[in-house]
This record gives C-alpha cells, sequence and structure tokens, in this order.
C-alpha cells in the first residue's frame, strides 16, 4: 500500500466536541475545501463546488473513506450504532490507527447544492459526479494517492461500488453495504420515480420556485421509506395490532420533513444512470458486500447480487439473517450485524 500524504492546509477545521461525546473514538473535524472549475457529466460545469467533510484520527493513519446514504451527511454517521463502534480503541477502524474521512456528498449536507442560491438551475448531478466530487477533495483537497479502504452505506454503498470500478487501483478493499453493483431498476426505482414525481407535478413546487415547501414533500419521502425500509418481521414486531401501527404512523407524520424539496429530488433522482454492471471485471480492490436478507429495495430472493458477485475477483457476500432486531435496507446502519465480518475481512488484507 502506498504511504499518504498528509492533509493540506487548506481546510478549515471545526471541532465537533458536542457529537464526539458519547462515543470513545477521537473528537471529530469539520471542515470544506473548494473545487474550482467542477465539470459535470453531462458537459455542465461550475466555477466553484464547496465539499464538506469530518476526520476523525491521525492524518497520518491508514485513510478509510466512509460514505453516507441518500439526504444523510457525515453528521448521520456519527452515532452510537455507527461510529461508537467502529472507530473506538481497538474497534476495527481503531482511528488512533486509521484516518476517517467522512465527507458530505455533492448536493447533501454542508456541501454545495440546489438550495444554495441556484434552486432548480443547479446541475444536475448524477453519482458518478458525487463520486468524482470525492476523488477530487481526496487527492487535491486532501493530498491522499491511497486509500486502505472505502466503505459505505445504501447510497454510500453504491458509490462505494462506482469507486471500485472507476478507480481500481486507488484502494486496497471496498466494502459497499445495502447496495448491490446492478442497474438502478425494479421496486427500488419505481418508487424513487414515484416519489419524484408526486413532489414534481404538485402544484406547489411550481418548477422548483416555490416559495414555501410543497406539501407533498412530506408524505412522499414518508411513504417512500415505509415502502422501502423498516423490515417486515420488524415492523411486525413492534405494530402487531391496527393502534399500534397508528402509533407508528403519528409518530412519523409528527417528524419534520425534509428541508428542501429541490434538494430532496436531486438526491434521489441522482441514482437515476447508476449502473456499475458493464464494468465489474475491473475491481482490483478486495471486495466484502454486506446486504441484509430483508434488505427491500436490495432483495437477494432476485438473485441479481449473487450474479454479479460471480463476475468480481476476490470478493464475497456477507448476508444478515432477516429477524426481528434487523431493520430491512436500514439494518446495516447498526454496525454490531457485521462489525466483526469487517474486522476479519481487514484482518485478511495484510
Amino acid at each position: 500500500m502506498q504511504t499518504p500524504n498528509l492533509p493540506r492546509r487548506a481546510a478549515i477545521p471545526l471541532a465537533l466536541a458536542s457529537v464526539a461525546t458519547a462515543a470513545e473514538y477521537p473528537t471529530p473535524r469539520e471542515a470544506h475545501w473548494v473545487a474550482r472549475d467542477f465539470r459535470f457529466h453531462n458537459g455542465e460545469t461550475l466555477p466553484t463546488v464547496k465539499l464538506a467533510y469530518t476526520t476523525i484520527g491521525n492524518p497520518g493513519g491508514l485513510p478509510v473513506l466512509v460514505l453516507h446514504g441518500t439526504a444523510g451527511s457525515a453528521r448521520n454517521l456519527l452515532n452510537p450504532g455507527f461510529a461508537g463502534a467502529l472507530f473506538g480503541p481497538g474497534q476495527p477502524l481503531d482511528a488512533q490507527r486509521h484516518f476517517i474521512i467522512l465527507p458530505d456528498a455533492l448536493g447533501a449536507g454542508a456541501s454545495s447544492k440546489p438550495s444554495d442560491g441556484l434552486r432548480a438551475r443547479f446541475p444536475r448531478y448524477n453519482y458518478d459526479d458525487m463520486v468524482h466530487a470525492q476523488h477530487r477533495l481526496v487527492t487535491e483537497g486532501l493530498g491522499l494517492n491511497h486509500l486502505r479502504l472505502v466503505i459505505g452505506n445504501s447510497m454510500g454503498g453504491m458509490h462505494s461500488w462506482l469507486w471500485g470500478v472507476t478507480y481500481p487501483d486507488f484502494m486496497d478493499a471496498i466494502v459497499p453495504m445495502a447496495a448491490q453493483p446492478t442497474e438502478m431498476a425494479a421496486r427500488n426505482w419505481m418508487l424513487r420515480r414515484l416519489m419524484i414525481e408526486s413532489i414534481r407535478r404538485d402544484p406547489a413546487y411550481a418548477d422548483g420556485n416555490y416559495t414555501t415547501p410543497p406539501p407533498s414533500l412530506r408524505m412522499a419521502s414518508l411513504l417512500y421509506a415505509t415502502a422501502t425500509n423498516g423490515g417486515t418481521l420488524a415492523l411486525q414486531a413492534q405494530a402487531p395490532s391496527r393502534a399500534q401501527a397508528d402509533a407508528l404512523v403519528e409518530q412519523r407524520l409528527a417528524a419534520n420533513p425534509p428541508p428542501d424539496a429541490n434538494d430532496f429530488i436531486y438526491q434521489w433522482e441522482s441514482s437515476r444512470d447508476y449502473n456499475p454492471a458493464p464494468l465489474l471485471e475491473r475491481i482490483r480492490a478486495r471486495v466484502l458486500a454486506i446486504n441484509s436478507a430483508d434488505d427491500e429495495r436490495n432483495p437477494p430472493q432476485t438473485g441479481v447480487m449473487q450474479a454479479a458477485m460471480q463476475r468480481i475477483a476476490h470478493a464475497r457476500l456477507h448476508l444478515i439473517e432477516a429477524s426481528t432486531e434487523t431493520t430491512g435496507h436500514g439494518t446495516t446502519g447498526q454496525a454490531r450485524f457485521w462489525r466483526e465480518a469487517l474486522r476479519e475481512f481487514l484482518a485478511s488484507l495484510g
């Protein structure tokens, strides 16, 4: 493995002590870097693109890129069930030995996004653009020429697959979770498209020039999340009666809606042409794919995941058995279900 360079001083670090108090890993530090003359896959350009990120640990440690899910940010991963189970002393990604990098994806968190001002005139980015932005951040912003590991969950898992086919020599290993290296299709895309269209066709959306959030934003988000997350056995255990199911619905209706409709549409629509399948033989990194047997968006019954894995050298699938404790697509957000498999995988890298 190549030795990583130290991060450049162009970043602006801010301590996040309040986030770190729940775990024994070092205090996360927020920063941002500006990518200039950013070119999107469709030829559109922006003179500057802000890329926010969080780091944990010693910059001289083994660099690990950790990628969040759709509409999330680095902060979503800084919780006891994820960061608290991975980054502490003796844990698989011990921040005393690793340099953890958690970017806010292009279009999300504190990175550049439509709600910054361009609204529906913001370039219609896709996953390739998001991974390109991550690569520029890692190489130009942080001065790194190699990664020990790229690991991501949900959208971050799909981005991990794209890292594998786009930059095959840049990392030793990838761990895509809650994701398949196959074309965005079937129920996963159909429900995304319906969610997007229900907002876009809402008169209150006004072609992205709304003055108040369109009412459809809340309902579209809740319907998609309920249909594609939670786990069949877990939801049955939580709500075995209509009254208990109603209580869950009321709880979800009371939650805050997504903050911006344009950001939301862009975030979900960016998956529209995701398809690393034609390039799978390019992957040279070791691969540990982690999925849950009750994942509503990536159901193992289709067989597409198993077929894809057979085309990748040095790859294996860790499938988490469904139970009342797993939560479907959300299962991999809890590291306790796969932490030991990750530890064994990393040990095998040498």
